[in-house]
């Protein structure tokens, strides 16, 4: 027996250095797999949140709709306390304390379009000071809800004189009266992997708040300017 140790040929090393890169790219594809995977997770999470915390306010906002007028009519008088177009709305009510300062604030939704696509928008402003054809003020400005959205449709849904529910409208133009309910869809981009829950808002009528906004003294000034 030949009593001098026997080193690797040049195949053996070449054999052993490609079985490691095959390890290594091995190794490397399912670290890049289980990466890809957590990052997939967690847009799909943070997609989901989104939609929940949107329908959380729309739901939460609108359902507190007050029937207190943002507008009026200089040559009639008539007043309006909520508005509704098909891919737009504005009404009045609460904002949550972590984001108003108390007191009813007109309210926006709306689909609009810049440099990036289409969003779903929110304005807000406090209702004392606040005028329509002036707008919404520059600050804070809109908040965009979420984006990728191709199609907002927004339907409403009130009473006839015998107290029974109409049918559902994309426009509610009805001055002091605010609807019964009203339903949000949304449509977002091909592949986008959104999808939007259906959304159906019944609004908590004040009928103190309604009588208030009917009398005539709600925007007369009282004697002597005070």
């Amino acid at each position: 027996m030949n009593g001098r140790s026997r080193g690797f040929t040049l195949v053996e090393v070449m054999l052993a250095l490609l079985l490691l890169a095959m390890l290594s790219a091995g190794i490397y594809g399912a670290i890049a797999t289980s990466t890809r995977a957590v990052r997939s997770g967690d847009i799909a999470i943070e997609r989901t949140n989104k939609l929940r915390v949107t329908q959380e306010l729309l739901r939460r906002q609108v359902a507190q709709a007050m029937a207190v007028p943002f507008d009026r009519d200089t040559t009639d008088g008539r007043v309006t306390n909520f508005r509704g177009e098909r891919d737009r709305m504005m009404w009045v009510s609460p904002m949550p304390g972590y984001l108003g300062r108390g007191g009813p604030y007109v309210q926006e939704i709306s689909l609009e379009r810049d440099g990036s696509g289409e969003s779903l928008r929110f304005r807000h402003a406090m209702l004392n000071g606040f005028e329509l054809r002036e707008g919404f003020p520059e600050r804070p400005g809109p908040v965009v809800l979420l984006e990728g959205v191709v199609e907002l449709r927004i339907a409403y849904r009130g009473a006839g004189p015998d107290g029974r529910l109409d049918d559902w409208v994309d426009e509610w133009d009805k001055g002091a009266a605010l609807p019964l309910l009203v339903r949000v869809e949304l449509e977002f981009e091909r592949g986008s992997g959104m999808r939007w829950p259906p959304l159906v808002v019944p609004v908590m009528i004040d009928p103190g708040a309604v009588g208030a906004a009917l009398e005539p003294s709600f925007f007369t000034p009282p004697a002597g300017g005070g």
